[in-house]
């Protein structure tokens, strides 16, 4: 008798639950993927698999341990139980280990279309295509568009299947494709500058196209050729959306209930607390359609939602897995992110900054003399304090205009001085992954250069 999926990992489950488990979770995920690389109108590699993998997590009376298989047979299913019970028996006791409470269980699954037949039903030809063609019209936008550094097209479609010995069952079909291309151009010199654009969704409908995607890269390239470092100063700094999404990325570093029990936070027992300017609210949202990190439950089967972490520039919220949140005496926020094996961390869903009302230009026009940064170098950023030093590349600002590319410069500060400082919020909020954030505009920053 074949078994679906779900009823496989609902006698995972049983399995454990026989052998003595006090609480069994089964992640059951299958997938295929694809992917192919593309320079100089020629394929470099493809690459195309299917994979399905389970993985058993049990607890013990406290103790807990996970293990996972490929083998979906019903022996390989019997050891897989013996041997996570016995793992487990061989740990130490933690209290707080544990699946979520029952009442916390999602009961419902919403369809937030994460998934396109579309995405599967285009032919390897048709995907190297779309990389080709972003190549190709990168390379026709500007003769100084001389190499590539890479690009290429992905692909994936997935069934997740969650289920625990509470009686949660849950599943959802998920895909996304994401393009990209890198070009190389070069000024009369021969000095070389490279840049990149690129789209991820969950349709292919939605899908940049490959020639926009191909031209914004290329003239991402051409704009920093000449480019140079300027004098060490503090000026306003503009953060295109693409490294405005890093900003975002930091706050849910230090607001991950990982950090802040451990107190390897600069907001630990800042709840309540004006952190940031008050143009800035920020929030994780699992529900959002057609989201790169929407899902409609956790990794421990949690109903996703939308929390709210910064409001007007108070903190409101951390985000919690069933784990961090019992050791801080909250409530999960439907955070938990896992693997098939090792316990539930917590991660972020689609953590987005708020736009505000300002185009882009109008945000440029208001500096007189700053810097408008389009790339960060680097992992310079200290989560417990929160300082912040990262090599950067992008555009001076004279007069409101852009002026000249500027490169080889470090921008420094402190997390929480920048979050205070930020005085204008762009209309261009864009998502193209799970993190996200428009232009904005910060009031000053060290740039240390010649």
């Amino acid at each position: 008798m074949n078994l679906t999926p779900a009823e496989i990992a609902a006698s995972v489950v049983e399995r454990a639950r026989r052998l003595g488990a006090t609480a069994a979770e089964v992640l059951l995920r299958e997938s295929v993927e694809f992917s192919a690389s593309v320079r100089l109108g020629e394929v470099e590699t493809v690459k195309e698999a299917a994979s399905r993998g389970l993985g058993l997590r049990v607890l013990l009376d406290g103790r807990q341990a996970s293990v996972s298989t490929s083998d979906l047979s019903p022996t390989a299913l019997d050891e897989l139980a013996e041997t996570a019970l016995a793992l487990a028996r061989a740990t130490s006791v933690d209290d707080t280990a544990g699946i979520p409470d029952p009442s916390d269980l999602a009961t419902e699954t919403p369809d937030l279309d994460l998934y396109d037949a579309a995405i599967l039903a285009l032919s390897s030809d048709e995907k190297i295509r779309l990389a080709l063609t972003a190549e190709e019209a990168a390379r026709a936008y500007d003769a100084r568009v001389v190499n590539f550094e890479g690009g290429g097209v992905d692909s994936g479609a997935g069934h997740t299947v969650l289920v625990n010995s509470l009686g949660f069952v849950g599943e959802y079909r998920s895909a996304s494709l994401s393009l990209a291309t890198v070009p190389v151009a070069r000024d009369a010199d021969g000095r070389l500058q490279r840049d990149y654009w690129y789209d991820t969704r969950r349709k292919v409908a939605a899908l940049e196209s490959p020639t926009s995607i191909g031209r914004r890269a290329a003239e991402r390239a051409i704009r920093k050729l000449g480019a140079r470092r300027v004098p060490t100063q503090r000026c306003p700094v503009v953060f295109a959306p693409e490294v405005a999404a890093s900003l975002v990325g930091h706050i849910f570093g230090a607001v991950s209930g990982d950090a802040i029990f451990r107190k390897a936070s600069f907001l630990v027992g800042k709840l309540g607390e004006t952190i940031a300017s008050p143009l800035v609210t920020v929030i994780d949202d699992g529900r959002l359609p057609q989201g790169l990190g929407s899902r409609p439950f956790d990794g421990e089967g949690v109903p996703t939602r939308q929390t709210v972490v910064i409001r007007a520039g108070t903190l409101e919220s951390y985000l919690h897995n069933t784990y961090t949140a019992r050791k801080l005496g909250e409530r999960t926020t439907g955070n938990a992110s896992r693997g098939l094996t090792g316990a539930p961390t917590v991660g972020a869903n689609n953590m987005y900054l708020v736009a505000g009302p300002h185009p882009p230009e109008a945000i440029l026009a208001s500096v007189k003399n700053g810097f408008y940064v389009t790339e960060l170098i680097g992992f310079g950023v200290n989560g417990v304090t929160g300082d912040y030093s990262r090599g950067a590349a992008g555009q001076w600002i004279q007069d409101g205009e852009l002026a000249f590319p500027v490169e080889e410069v470090t921008i420094a500060g402190n997390l929480l001085t920048m979050l205070k400082q930020i005085e204008m919020v762009g209309n261009d909020l864009d998502f193209r992954g799970r993190m996200a954030a428009p232009t904005l505009k910060i009031g000053e920053l060290m740039i240390s250069g010649d």
